[in-house]
């Protein structure tokens, strides 16, 4: 008897190329460019056009599970391994905020030593891949129009004179609700709500991708009983008031002083493109329709994870772009197909302003200390 398989095949009919998507994506990545120039005035250096600020880089490691079922056992995760990877924690906005500000939190990840050719041309031979998740299940702007009317914004505000500052505390209270709604803020409309510690939230990939044969969500969510104590837990006001500007990095750092913690990788596969829309990114897929199934672990172990030449490495050398992946785990959407584009832009813009290489690393030996 052939065992029932609900998950939907991949096939290039599951995305739909929208209405004017070449113009508005080009709008788009243009609005973001001027704003990196206006951030480098402000700066004297290039940053990231999102996620901007850095709170820790991580070295660790991810254990494919060992007999993962064939629906799971899809593209760089078909067979058991471990390789090592190096994670940057990061805060959404793409300026240097205070970290008491309400933001999404990001979680980037490398994947070093991954054979096969690779998405970008210009990476194709990169033993690298990268994961780019957030502490939100969806994209609340989760169309190319609706992120064209939020980049728009944004832009005006940076234009308006009141520049830098306006233009993150508009993009933190825009969040702010749906920040609130599911308790990674107050609702207060306050800007000092940081929501709860970051090693306790659980990241997602928020938009769909390629799983091999399938379509799925990823997420990643604490495993050892230290981080899984800190979910939902409120960052001490004592350690805020100490230094508003930085207790992200403090908190990260003095937990990996001697803390060894452990988190798994879950995939969401798509059962039904209707109620599971790849092109809507702001959709969250029901959990009941299909559930979340683990096929990693991730562990890091003690160590420094804030030194300057380790921030500098993370922040200047290396980038992370969803899209530099195995063909098997494409992003898909025309909210990520535009990210492809902005990604690219903002890398190439950010490493020649400052002058520094851009770098795959072949080993974590690369990693500095």
């Amino acid at each position: 008897m052939t065992e029932f398989n609900p998950y939907i095949l991949y096939t290039n009919t599951v995305e739909t190329i929208q209405p004017d998507e070449q113009e508005i994506s080009r709008k788009i990545v243009d609005s973001m460019a001027r704003v990196n120039q206006l951030m480098y005035e402000k700066y004297r250096h290039a940053i990231r056009d999102a996620h901007a600020k850095s709170h820790g880089i991580l070295k660790g490691e991810l254990q494919i599970y060992d007999n993962l079922p064939s629906h799971l056992a899809q593209g760089l995760f078909s067979s058991a391994k471990t390789y090592p990877i190096i994670v940057r924690f990061s805060t959404a906005q793409g300026s240097i905020v205070p970290d008491k500000m309400s933001a999404f939190r990001g979680m980037a990840i490398k994947i070093i030593g991954v054979e096969g050719t690779k998405l970008l041309p210009e990476l194709s031979d990169a033993l690298t891949q990268d994961f780019l998740l957030v502490n939100y299940p969806v994209i609340p702007t989760g169309t190319i129009k609706e992120y064209l009317k939020m980049q728009e914004g944004l832009e005006s505000q940076a234009n308006s004179g009141e520049l830098f500052q306006k233009v993150a505390q508009k993009a933190a209270v825009g969040v702010q609700n749906v920040l609130a709604a599911v308790g990674l803020a107050d609702s207060t409309n306050e800007l000092s709500a940081p929501g709860p510690h970051i090693l306790g939230d659980t990241y997602f990939s928020m938009a769909a991708l390629r799983f091999g044969d399938y379509v799925a969500k990823i997420n990643i969510q604490p495993l050892s009983e230290n981080v899984k104590e800190l979910a939902g837990k409120k960052i001490d006001h004592e350690i805020i008031d100490q230094d508003e500007n930085a207790f992200l990095t403090k908190i990260i750092k003095d937990f990996f002083k001697n803390q060894t913690a452990s988190y798994e990788m879950s995939a969401q596969l798509c059962t039904d493109l209707e109620i599971m829309p790849v092109e809507d990114g702001s959709v969250q897929w029901p959990e009941d329709k299909s559930p979340y199934q683990p096929v990693a672990r991730i562990t890091f172990r003690p160590q420094e994870t804030f030194s300057p030449e380790r921030r500098v490495y993370g922040d200047d050398v290396l980038s992370f772009n969803p899209f530099h992946c195995l063909p098997a785990h494409r992003p898909l959407g025309n909210i990520m197909r535009v990210r492809k584009l902005a990604y690219e832009t903002s890398s190439r813009y950010r490493h020649h302003m400052n002058a520094q290489p851009r770098i795959e690393p072949k080993s974590i030996e690369e990693l500095p200390d």
